[in-house]
């Protein structure tokens, strides 16, 4: 899947060109990029505790530093390039989960944003350049509105995954295939005569879910509902280190050969395209039919009886154990730093300090979800007990539930109930 150069830059300075040669080698690492984004963005904000808005903050900050080293380059280099788009994949990807998690907008919503907001990315980019190729990329302003588009595509496949995760209760190894599939089905419209740029950057968004539906699918724990298929219950530091090492090695591999750099072909690039129109506007149909059919299949999936995460709260929260009991196969570790989040958040609700309440209950949270995969498999009942009444503390903050948080009483009973049980 290919670009082609369109225009001469409308203004200026004038650079080789700042993308890699779009090959397989492009859309592997790609994918790997987006796995190890993810994987290692849940492990910083989870396992570690940092929290969903510090871990935003400090990825900002990195992506700032890395976006400045890359935009002061003369042509493309495969380690700055692809260290960028790691950080731009982690960076999008934790501004949806704010949008969700902190301040509840639905998917839906977020999914709707975002498609606008590219959108208009694209337009203003194609009044000024008149092109979207990613092969005349040789501008500052042209960069500029390279990793902007990136920077909103790996956002918005963020909160189509997501959303689709949600309509469907697909887990993490089926959920795979909807995105791999679609990638092919482009795929081969683009060799029948698709538009080059339009299949691109369809086939771009489509690997942010793709390649974080693989990191979930290894990180995730094998216990699960009889009959879902489970998870290879790597973790996310384990993954993140797995894909960290397979980019590093393609990028030496990149950096040795230069088998991606754009200027070696040059020639085969020097005069715009001239594809068929013909095969083009049945290409677009085809793209039509594509996008028809993806609803039908997510309209069918949304109407079939789910085996989710609600299915298993529902059918575990009638277990009962003795105070202390579900804790006691944990490594202390772990269960003293969920009971201090939780005190926390109990000291700020018998405080009036709603806001901290939320926050450490958030925190609490993110790191129970982060630990499922270590915790489970050693005591899937304690586990569940414990995931029954986490829900019920996460529902009266109105938390991961449509309904508004409930009283303070409340919320403090339901913290209450939860210490006890992992006293």
């Amino acid at each position: 899947m290919t670009t082609t150069t369109e225009a001469p830059p409308r203004s200026g300075r004038l650079m080789l060109n700042k993308v890699p040669e779009v090959t397989i080698w492009f859309w592997v690492i790609k994918i790997l990029c987006t796995t190890v984004g993810e994987s290692f963005a849940d492990w910083i904000n989870m396992k570690l505790g940092v929290g969903l808005v510090n871990t935003a903050w400090i990825f900002t900050a990195v992506f700032v530093v890395a976006l400045a080293v890359q935009l002061r380059l003369k042509r493309y280099v495969p380690f700055p390039y692809w260290l960028t788009v790691v950080v731009v994949s982690v960076t999008g990807t934790l501004y949806t989960d704010i949008l969700t998690d902190q301040l509840n907008v639905p998917l839906w919503i977020s999914s709707a944003v975002f498609s606008v907001l590219l959108a208009v990315v694209f337009g203003v980019w194609w009044l000024r350049e008149r092109t979207l190729s990613i092969h005349s990329v040789t501008t500052l302003p042209r960069e500029s509105f390279y990793w902007l588009t990136v920077l909103v595509t790996f956002a918005l496949g963020t909160a189509t995954g997501d959303w689709t995760l949600e309509l469907t209760g697909w887990s993490p190894g089926v959920s795979v295939l909807l995105p791999l599939g679609l990638i092919a089905a482009i795929t081969v419209l683009r060799k029948y005569g698709a538009n080059p740029v339009l299949s691109f950057w369809l086939a771009y968004i489509l690997t942010r879910p793709l390649g974080a539906n693989i990191g979930d699918w290894l990180a995730a724990p094998k216990v699960a509902q009889p009959g879902e298929p489970t998870g290879l219950a790597l973790g996310t530091f384990t993954t993140s280190l797995i894909f960290l090492g397979l980019i590093l090695a393609t990028v030496v591999y990149l950096t040795v050969t230069r088998s991606d750099v754009t200027e070696t072909y040059e020639a085969a690039h020097a005069e715009p395209g001239t594809g068929d129109l013909r095969k083009e506007r049945v290409a677009l149909a085809g793209f039509g039919v594509l996008a028809a059919a993806t609803a039908a299949l997510l309209i069918w999936a949304h109407g079939q009886p789910h085996v989710g995460p609600a299915p298993e709260t529902d059918a575990t929260s009638t277990v009962q154990l003795a105070p202390g009991q579900a804790v006691k196969k944990f490594p202390p570790k772990k269960v003293d730093a969920l009971k201090a989040l939780a005190s926390t958040a109990l000291k700020d609700a018998q405080s009036g300090n709603a806001k901290g309440a939320h926050a450490a209950t958030q925190s609490l949270r993110d790191l129970w979800d982060a630990d499922q995969a270590s915790l489970q498999p050693l005591d899937n009942t304690g586990w569940t007990f414990l995931d029954a009444q986490m829900d019920h503390v996460l529902k009266t903050f109105g938390i991961d539930h449509p309904n508004p948080p409930e009283s303070p009483a409340h919320q403090e009973a339901e913290l209450k109930t939860l210490l006890t049980d992992m006293r």
